[in-house]
C-alpha cells in the first residue's frame, strides 16, 4: 500500500454504512382530486340531404268560435292562443291524416317549412292544433282577426325542418 493512502485512511473517518436517520416526519393521507372528463369534441351536423316534401292545400282561420270549436283559444294540444295572435307567432293547424297520432310523419310541436303561398305567409310554423277531420291533406294558417289574409291555396309545399342537436358545452366550472 502506498504513503498516500495510509495517510488518507488514517486522516479521513471511515465511511459508515447508509442508517436511516431519524428525521422529524409527517404523514399524510392522499389527496381525493375529482378529474372532470373531457368534453367529447364538437361534432359537425349534418342534415339528411333530401327532406320529404308533401304537397297540401292551404288556408286560413281565426281563433273564432264560427270556425273552430266553443274554445277557439285552446288548440288540440292545450296551447292557448294570444287574445290578440297575428299571423307572426306562426302557428298552424294539419288535417289528420298528416298528424302522428293517426299514422301521419308530423307531431305536435314540430316545426315545417311552408312556402307556395305568398311571401307574407311562407317560412316556419309550429303544429299545434288539427284540422276538422273532414279535411284531407291540408293544413290551416293561424293569423288574428284584425288581419286581412283570406284565401285557399292548392298545390303548397311543407316539409319537416330538421332538429338540431343541442350544442355542446366548450368548458364546464370546476
Amino acid at each position: 500500500m502506498s504513503i498516500a493512502l495510509f495517510l488518507l485512511y488514517l486522516f479521513l473517518p471511515t465511511p459508515t454504512p447508509s442508517v436511516p436517520r431519524h428525521l422529524p416526519t409527517a404523514h399524510l393521507a392522499p389527496r381525493v382530486v375529482a378529474v372532470n372528463p373531457a368534453p367529447a369534441p364538437a361534432v359537425a351536423y349534418h342534415p339528411p340531404q333530401k327532406l320529404p316534401t308533401y304537397r297540401v292545400t292551404a288556408t286560413i282561420y281565426m281563433a273564432d268560435a264560427r270556425q273552430t270549436d266553443d274554445e277557439p283559444l285552446v288548440t288540440a294540444d292545450n296551447s292557448r292562443i294570444p287574445a290578440h295572435a297575428s299571423s307572426k307567432i306562426r302557428w298552424i293547424a294539419l288535417s289528420r291524416d298528416l298528424l302522428e297520432k293517426w299514422g301521419g310523419p308530423f307531431a305536435f310541436g314540430d316545426s315545417v317549412q311552408v312556402s307556395g303561398i305568398s311571401a307574407e305567409l311562407d317560412g316556419t310554423y309550429i303544429i299545434h292544433d288539427t284540422m276538422n277531420r273532414r279535411f284531407k291533406h291540408g293544413i290551416d294558417l293561424l293569423v288574428g282577426k284584425h288581419e286581412d289574409f283570406y284565401g285557399r291555396w292548392t298545390d303548397v309545399r311543407i316539409r319537416p325542418v330538421p332538429e338540431r342537436p343541442a350544442p355542446a358545452p366548450e368548458w364546464q366550472a370546476g
